[in-house]
């Protein structure tokens, strides 16, 4: 809900207690245990990266996954742990940029007015000099990556910084997370394959709509207040065909998904390997109730399995 203001017109902020500083920390993952325990001001910086919420940074990686599985040079396990660790890095840094630029929006949405900056806990410079803390750690991951590689990294960070401003002159903000949130893929991919671009592209593609899905579902949980304040939102545009949607995106994925499959592997029994994760998605979609304020939070953040049911898939396509 939208907060009360005083009678100078500005946003009341919910008092701040362990309980109530972000509304959907994970507390109990082992990274939001941790991150509740740190004192006061590590606590505000760690939340201010959404360290306590591992789900982004999971599906932030797991495209990353897919392209180094899919692309048939095996397990690729060091190469793995750098692009989880700029996972982790640069997905804290884009929330840094995100609530620096939302921090007005913010006070007045009852989910996320106790966020650090929004609070007034953790004031801009310092939210800046995190940025760039945790900009430094991106960088040293993209100095491990082959030139080629670094150059298709790079070029997402136009679109990460144009996304803050995309809920508000689109509705389709979530369509535009799904061109940074599968750029992981390209990455990926790019580090060690040089031929197959077809296939790299349907993959892509898929993971665009994945993401659209997902975060359809997550927006859900701030319809009314998105719609209060002016925000826009696939979730606001679907109306009461929010089930209908995101059945469509999350079968577009696949249908793609598949496509990259046979076009790097034209075996109908490759196909096979994503039946796990079609059914996943359609379980997402048959169990989302979009009245119970807990239950698309809890789909959202099952796309983690999705994310290992596909790049499972990918792993027995790319090196079987």
């Amino acid at each position: 809900m939208i907060k009360p203001t005083d009678p100078a017109g500005d946003t009341r902020v919910t008092p701040v207690t362990p309980d109530n500083i972000v509304p959907d920390t994970e507390h109990n993952s082992v990274s939001g245990g941790l991150v509740a325990r740190l004192p006061q001001l590590p606590r505000d910086l760690a939340q201010l990266a959404r360290f306590d919420r591992p789900i982004g940074w999971w599906l932030l990686f797991w495209p990353c996954v897919f392209g180094v599985w899919l692309a048939g040079a095996g397990w690729q396990l060091a190469l793995l742990g750098w692009l989880l660790l700029g996972s982790v890095a640069m997905r804290g840094a884009g929330c840094v940029y995100n609530d620096i630029v939302d921090a007005d929006l913010d006070r007045k949405v009852a989910r996320t007015a106790a966020r650090p900056v929004a609070s007034g806990r953790v004031s801009k410079k310092l939210a800046w000099a995190w940025l760039l803390a945790l900009c430094l750690v991106g960088l040293a991951v993209l100095l491990q990556l082959r030139f080629g590689a670094r150059l298709v990294a790079l070029a997402s960070l136009a679109m990460v910084a144009a996304y803050p401003f995309m809920k508000r002159i689109t509705w389709w903000p979530q369509a535009w997370l799904g061109l940074v949130f599968g750029w992981g893929a390209l990455v990926g991919w790019s580090q060690l394959c040089g031929d197959h671009w077809d296939a790299l592209g349907a993959l892509y593609g898929g993971c665009v709509l994945w993401v659209i899905g997902y975060d359809t579902i997550y927006a859900l949980q701030d319809r009314e207040d998105d719609a209060l304040v002016g925000i826009r939102s696939s979730a606001l545009r679907l109306g009461k065909r929010v089930h209908a949607g995101v059945a469509a995106f999350y079968a577009g994925a696949v249908a793609l998904w598949a496509l990259a499959f046979w076009l790097y592997r034209a075996d109908w029994v490759a196909l096979l390997a994503l039946l796990p994760a079609a059914l996943h998605l359609s379980w997402q979609v048959a169990t989302l109730d979009a009245d119970d304020p807990a239950n698309p939070l809890e789909r959202f953040r099952s796309n983690r399995w999705t994310g290992a049911l596909v790049a499972a898939a990918c792993y027995v396509v790319g090196n079987a």
